[in-house]
């Protein structure tokens, strides 16, 4: 069966010839993207409000953007390559996305599937007319939905998951664009905090178990969902309260209703967006994302105590941490590295090559503030250790005489299937690397993890309300991937 409609591109023959070169392999190996998402109904400039919002949101992804909009009559669409400042550089753009709905969406991809195809929202013309889609998360059962809708003559113009939503969504026999979502919703496993945009309607969703945040928030008569809620912030909206997990919500002339279509079942809240992905001035799990930072740093601190003379941080993402381990040890907090902030995040960036450039031109250690020291250096986490080799080659060649690294989240040993790029056990150093072995390839005095129950202790959430995968190997979900079967561990 095809899919009753055709997605919009701007130049067919050029996204063509990308999906061409992606073949058949990149097809059988999806590697997904976290990413952030935005939405908004019954506000006047639409399409500018969700411009700042994804402005806010540009640390989740930095490949590429897009805005969808609605008059009414019908969408209007603009996507590119690169920062949300980039793709919309020129005031004509934002203008003629008419209306007072949009959605937008911020990617991060991996290795592979960086083209103009793939970038979202993806839109389609249907049965009921027309719907697009906004994606954060990674569906684990992606590849058997493929493969059965290929048998069944499905045609594919893209390798993101999210298109077989679409393909899902315009299938269903349901008779209103909320109750054909529901239906497509439930045949999908994994990840997914999704906005959709139909002319007249923002219908939001979020996975049973709560993977990756969303937030509804109010601006006037103005009805807002994000990934975050600094987006709210930045176009003065208030946040009115968490998407529950398993929950649909229909944003219409009418207001908003809410349905819950799935079974209940346990809340894996993503951990990592406290120690890494968020915003510090977010809130997320009904979180304030930097109390958690600091507690978190605070913990460590207690847990992984050093002589030195001064604590620095790996800035931004564990800027907070620092904060929280110099308070607790009443060390002294300073800035041994200057970041440049026209150069995006290292761990997300889809190729090493790159990540290693980026490494080299994104920090320079200030000489003046290391130059004999005895240093404590705080990261937010450990993936594949090059980064941070790099900088403290750095740190000592200007002139540390003691480099201690603490790390404020425990080894991360296991892949993640739900949304942030951590594809294979091999790329993950502690999957392989004792404590020790990871200190001896950093080259530094002694390092040091916070614990998992450390990391889990200091939120006000049950610890059984997180995922912890990446951290314990213990999956909320079974999960098969890349023709390893990832089976759920119970705690």
């Amino acid at each position: 069966m095809f899919l009753t409609g055709c997605f919009y591109f701007c130049n067919i023959k050029a996204h063509f010839l990308e999906f061409i070169q992606l073949g058949t392999a990149m097809i059988e190996n999806l590697i997904q993207e976290d990413c952030g998402i935005f939405g908004i109904f019954g506000a006047k400039k639409a399409a500018e409000l969700t411009y700042l919002g994804l402005y806010s949101l540009q640390h989740r992804g930095q490949e590429g953007a897009g805005i969808v909009s609605s008059d009414k009559e019908r969408l209007y669409l603009h996507k590119g390559m690169g920062l949300v400042n980039d793709v919309f550089s020129e005031k004509e753009i934002l203008s003629g996305l008419k209306g007072e709905i949009a959605i937008g969406h911020n990617r991060y991809s991996t290795t592979g599937s960086s083209f103009l195809v793939n970038v979202q929202p993806l839109l389609i013309k249907y049965k009921k007319g027309e719907l697009a889609v906004a994606h954060n998360g990674n569906l684990t059962n992606s590849r058997a939905l493929r493969r059965s809708m290929e048998k069944r003559g499905s045609i594919f113009q893209t390798t993101s998951d999210s298109e077989i939503v679409l393909h899902l969504i315009a299938r269903s026999g349901k008779s209103s664009a909320v109750d054909m979502v529901k239906e497509a919703l439930l045949q999908l496993k994994g990840a997914f905090s999704l906005v959709f945009l139909t002319s007249h309607s923002v219908i939001a969703a979020r996975d049973p178990h709560g993977f990756r945040p969303l937030s509804l928030g109010r601006l006037k008569d103005a009805w807002v969902v994000a990934s975050e809620t600094c987006a709210f912030d930045i176009i003065g909206a208030k946040y009115q309260r968490d998407v529950l997990p398993g929950e649909v919500i229909l944003i219409d002339n009418r207001g908003v209703k809410s349905y819950f279509p799935f079974k209940k079942t346990k809340e894996a809240f993503c951990i990592f967006e406290f120690i890494y992905f968020a915003r510090p001035d977010s809130m997320i799990y009904g979180e304030n994302v930097d109390k958690i930072r600091r507690r978190l740093g605070k913990q460590l601190a207690t847990e992984q105590p050093s002589d030195a003379d001064l604590v620095m941080s790996v800035p931004d993402s564990s800027n907070t941490a620092t904060l929280g381990y110099s308070e607790e040890s009443g060390i002294k907090y300073d800035f041994g590295l200057i970041r440049n902030h026209y150069i995006g995040r290292t761990f997300i960036h889809p190729d090493q090559k790159i990540r290693d450039l980026d490494a080299r031109i994104k920090y320079n250690p200030v000489k003046g503030v290391l130059d004999g020291r005895r240093i404590i250096i705080v990261d937010d986490s450990i993936v594949r250790g090059t980064t941070s080799r790099k900088l403290v080659k750095m740190i000592r060649s200007a002139g540390a005489s003691q480099i201690h690294f603490r790390v404020s989240s425990p080894p991360i040993i296991s892949p993640c299937f739900y949304g942030i790029d951590m594809p294979t056990k091999e790329e993950l150093i502690a999957s392989s690397k004792s404590v020790e072995e990871i200190r001896q390839y950093l080259g530094v005095e002694s390092l040091g993890y916070l614990s998992l129950e450390g990391m889990l202790s200091i939120h006000s959430l049950p610890k059984n309300n997180f995922c912890t995968a990446c951290f314990s190997g213990r999956y909320p979900t079974e999960v098969e991937m890349n023709n390893t079967k990832y089976v759920l561990e119970k705690n």
